[in-house]
């Protein structure tokens, strides 16, 4: 099932909200993308680069009888890494799709470089649309640098949360341990306190059989 671009259009900006898209994004959505159907079902949720179901004929070798078929494009989920966001993007990608980002150098470079015109499945030209605006707020943010002497002191702060932190993690581990082996002795000495069937009275050996 396909849609057309004004519904298209219409979703992404219910999600990214009209107010925090970039300036210009709106319009250049309006401008590049076609009113003819544009994407087909199963590439709503990825990055496809392009690719579609391709139709043609499957020829027999012996009488040449033609059969319609299709050709699907490779679809692979990756775990591709942002570095605006900080964090995985898990996305339905074409191979050709792969090939095209590692050769942009990554997947914010390769939304950033891509145009509108050419992001023709929903999830890309949103992910666009929400890159463009964090790029655009980061440009605006005001960039301060310590003096070598602040860096030093802030590298030696990080050393030493860093050691502290492995060492409560280690006293938690010798606590833990601990705490197990008391419960084992304990269970061990209660297994030892239990008497033996020679030693149990017989009433309780009668209620036992």
């Amino acid at each position: 099932m396909a849609f057309r671009s004004r519904e298209l259009l219409n979703k992404i900006i219910r999600k990214m909200g009209p107010d925090s898209m970039a300036p210009g994004v709106k319009e250049s959505l309006k401008k590049d993308l076609p009113n003819s159907k544009i994407v087909m079902g199963r590439a709503k949720r990825g990055i496809y680069a392009g690719k579609h179901i391709q139709f043609g004929n499957k020829v027999s070798e012996d009488g040449g009888n033609k059969t319609r078929r299709t050709w699907k494009p490779n679809v692979q989920e990756k775990r591709l890494f942002s570095y605006i966001l900080d964090r995985h993007i898990r996305v339905k990608v074409t191979t050709y799709a792969l090939r095209c980002i590692d050769k942009a150098g990554g997947i914010d470079e390769y939304l950033l470089k891509t145009p509108y015109h050419k992001m023709d499945t929903e999830m890309g030209l949103f992910w666009k649309a929400k890159i463009e605006k964090m790029y655009e707020e980061l440009g605006m943010m005001e960039v301060g640098f310590f003096p070598p002497e602040e860096e030093e002191k802030l590298e030696e702060g990080f050393k030493q949360l860093k050691i502290a932190k492995r060492e409560f993690r280690r006293e938690a581990r010798r606590k833990a341990s601990e705490a197990s082996g008391n419960q084992k002795q304990i269970n061990e000495g209660n297994a030892d306190d239990e008497p033996a069937d020679d030693e149990k009275p017989a009433e309780l050996k009668a209620a036992a059989a």
